[in-house]
């Protein structure tokens, strides 16, 4: 009997509520419900919202509690949390409070999947890390599972993993927060404001992203960053191997940069791994990525593994992806850009000022920080949605007197119009929302789309 089928049948008998009908937990109500038990899905929506959705979840067999009220009738045994539930909302505590288990699909996952699991998280770059951590592995001939914040959900699939695979998962801090299990390996790239409207303030955000290695065991191993102030501060586990990426210093045990090359030290000893100039993808920051997918794979691949995959990934969808050049004009789709830093770090990856296409929806946090990179980086910034106000704002009290020319438009389709309208010959338009997408998409990857056919319509 495998560790899933263990778990089902301990938990026999047992009434089961599932918060949220999304895509991410179908395959999780579906598992349930093959398995004989009763699952109640609690969603904000009514049946009408949810329409193919309701008919679909109907047909399995769940029973429905919805609309406004849906927390209200939370009284089954197991609750499954979506990650877009705050963990202390007041239901939930109570649900505990009565002697209730409080759960998610992600810390089922990590607790009955048999093999090695290898989890990254942090604020900016860790679905670059995790996709090339990915294709380092696969790369060394390990068969390997993409999942979490990144892919598709794992847990429908763990019976057909074997014990001598990867799982490979991205982590978001709403999945963190309180979770019990920890991975094999795990990775923080960085650390910076971020999701204030959902943590009650960084600090809380901060601790929901340390649950990665918290429960970490003998063994394992933590990769950090070392150039990053927060995260080269943390207080880490004691059972875990610490490895360190930096471009500032030669840590003790880790990856470093010095005089462009990549080197990987380890018991004392130094060793070149490639030159920075090798790696396909532009930008600092994706430098920074391949440093800390070098530490990861560290013990499951060779460095050749890691150098081939370097000079060939392309990368990530939505991260300074290239779309077209029209009339001479580049444009770049970087909508992953949901907060100033990673906006910063796609601005630096061209040796020329940008055309900066920049806001969206209000998460809360601040954009002082912005305003230098954009006034060095940008000569025209067209701003739309929520947060159009605060980048202005701080665009206009920076104390550089070189300033971009502002643009305001109503949405997306208008700004890429605007752009087109004032580029010229050589120069490049940009997405990058340091923003992220919920005023008018689902997310980033609709919002990198939407984009993406306004710029090959013109």
């Amino acid at each position: 009997m495998t560790a899933l089928e263990q778990y089902l049948e301990s938990i026999r008998g047992k009434r089961i509520a599932v918060i949220g009908a999304g895509v991410s937990n179908t395959p999780l109500i579906a598992l349930l419900r093959t398995a004989g038990l009763p699952v109640t899905v609690h969603d904000k929506k009514d049946t009408e919202a949810l329409g193919a959705r309701y008919t679909e979840l109907a047909g399995l067999g769940v029973s429905f509690a919805l609309g406004q009220d849906y927390l209200d009738y939370l009284d089954e045994d197991i609750i499954f949390r979506t990650p877009g539930l705050y963990p202390e909302h007041p239901a939930l505590r109570e649900v505990r409070a009565r002697g209730g288990v409080v759960t998610s699909e992600m810390e089922l996952f990590f607790a009955v999947c048999p093999c090695p699991i290898v989890a990254v998280t942090g604020s900016d770059g860790k679905t670059t890390t995790t996709t090339l951590v990915y294709e380092f592995l696969k790369h060394a001939g390990h068969t390997c599972h993409l999942g979490g914040n990144i892919g598709k959900p794992l847990l429908p699939e763990v019976d057909s993993i074997q014990p001598d695979d990867i799982a490979v998962v991205e982590l978001s801090s709403f999945q963190l927060m309180g979770m019990q299990c920890s991975p094999a390996v795990s990775a923080i790239t960085n650390l910076t404001p971020n999701h204030l409207d959902y943590h009650k303030d960084f600090a809380e955000y901060v601790q929901a992203k340390t649950a990665i290695y918290t429960h970490q065991t003998q063994g394992s191993r933590i990769v950090i960053n070392l150039d990053d102030e927060v995260t080269q501060s943390l207080t880490l586990n004691p059972n875990c191997e610490v490895w360190g990426c930096t471009k500032n210093d030669i840590p003790q045990t880790g990856v470093y940069l010095q005089d462009n090359v990549i080197y990987i030290v380890q018991n004392g000893l130094s060793r070149a791994l490639m030159s920075a100039d090798h790696i396909r993808i532009p930008g600092a920051h994706n430098v920074s990525n391949v440093m800390m997918a070098a530490a990861i794979v560290q013990g499951y691949c060779t460095d050749r593994d890691i150098i081939e995959v370097a000079h060939t990934f392309g990368g990530v969808e939505h991260r300074i992806e290239f779309v077209r050049e029209f009339e001479g004009v580049k444009y770049y789709n970087d909508s992953i850009a949901s907060s100033p830093t990673r906006t910063i770090a796609g601005l630096l990856s061209f040796p020329q000022k940008v055309i900066l296409i920049a806001g969206g929806y209000d998460k809360h946090i601040p954009y002082d920080v912005l305003g230098e990179p954009i006034c060095q980086h940008v000569s025209k910034l067209i701003l739309t949605g929520a947060t159009a106000v605060k980048i202005r704002a701080c665009v206009e009290e920076c104390s550089n007197p070189i300033k971009p020319d502002i643009i305001d438009t109503p949405n997306l389709s208008a700004a890429v119009r605007a752009a087109y309208s004032v580029a010229q010959p050589g120069e490049i338009v940009i997405l990058s929302p340091a923003s992220a997408s919920f005023d008018c998409f689902k997310n980033f990857m609709e919002r990198g789309n939407a984009f993406k056919e306004f710029v090959n319509a013109l």
